[in-house]
């Protein structure tokens, strides 16, 4: 198999010059994939990129690297401006009653003369059982990506480690955890192997029409993730469980009620195993060498949590 390391391929299917045009546009690009994949393709000679972001401050707080175009999904002139004459482009949409915005994305896409679209996505989607607003609305952007004349590459992932970063303020305050579902596991992957795997479809023809499922090495519960995070920071640390109502209802405030009622679906689905297979091989053949593990995660993120 070619590696990540191989150059991006233009529109005709040749090496990126370094000609005229903004290469890779990522999308997403301030969230917990994104900015790892414009670092990756920033560290890679004679690839260009762009970012596609509602806010570039943020970007720049973040010292993401590569020229940042503002634009929102609802305005389909920010995304013409975007992907007009890029070479590929990285797709990360977020909400699921806008489904639309999917459909804005190609039709920039196709418009600008984009060549190949990876598009993230979930594990979820292979799940029989999976019938919530969030499954179905996952299902239905595959199928536009599939059904929309250019070459794709889709990545479904497990619950990204980086979730667990909505715990750092209870930790740094109360050395407490609190989560629905603490006993469900989970294979969590690491966003920074998921952006290393997104770079190669990007930029590997090969990978064109493959559908991939990234997960974790192990299936850890909130629970266990509290028991790891405590040894990382030399500390004790207190995992209480959240209850469906409590749960429900703070979802509900921050995200609506049929997201939140989603949202309950999935993490019930999780308590009976269904998030809980591991890495097949897939995500190590891509990174070429073994995923990262909860505690490697981490380790590496120590500070905000302290």
């Amino acid at each position: 198999m070619t590696t990540p390391g191989a150059p991006a391929p233009s529109r005709t299917g040749g090496p990126a010059t370094g000609t005229a045009g903004p290469g890779i546009v990522v999308t997403g690009a301030t969230g917990a994939v994104g900015r790892h994949v414009a670092r990756l393709l920033a560290e890679r000679a004679g690839t260009r990129h762009s970012l596609f972001v509602r806010d570039p401050g943020k970007a720049a707080a973040l010292g993401l690297p590569g020229p940042a175009v503002r634009g929102d999904y609802t305005d389909p002139e920010s995304l013409r401006r975007a992907l007009d004459g890029a070479d590929a482009v990285f797709v990360v949409t977020a909400n699921p009653l806008r489904p639309e915005d999917d459909e804005r994305v190609l039709a920039a896409a196709r418009a600008g003369g984009v060549r190949h679209v990876v598009k993230l996505s979930w594990c979820g989607v292979a799940d029989p059982g999976a019938d919530d607003l969030v499954a179905r609305w996952n299902r239905r952007s595959e199928e536009l990506l599939r059904a929309g004349g250019l070459s794709w590459t889709v990545l479904r992932i497990r619950t990204p480690m980086s979730n667990a970063l909505a715990w750092a303020p209870s930790i740094r305050d109360r050395g407490v955890v609190r989560a629905f579902g603490g006993a469900a596991r989970t294979a969590c992957v690491d966003p920074r192997d998921v952006a290393v795997a997104a770079v190669a479809a990007l930029t590997v023809p090969q990978h064109a029409g493959r559908t991939y499922a990234l997960a974790g090495p192990e299936a850890l519960s909130p629970r266990e993730q509290t028991g790891v995070l405590a040894e990382v920071l030399g500390r004790r640390l207190v995992f209480e469980e959240v209850a469906e109502e409590e749960a429900r209802a703070g979802w509900s405030r921050r995200y609506g009620e049929r997201i939140a009622e989603a949202l309950v679906s999935g993490a019930r689905r999780r308590a009976g195993g269904a998030a809980g297979a591991c890495d097949d091989g897939t995500l190590a053949r891509l990174l070429g060498g073994r995923p990262r593990t909860f505690g490697e995660w981490a380790t590496d993120h120590v500070r905000e949590f302290i």
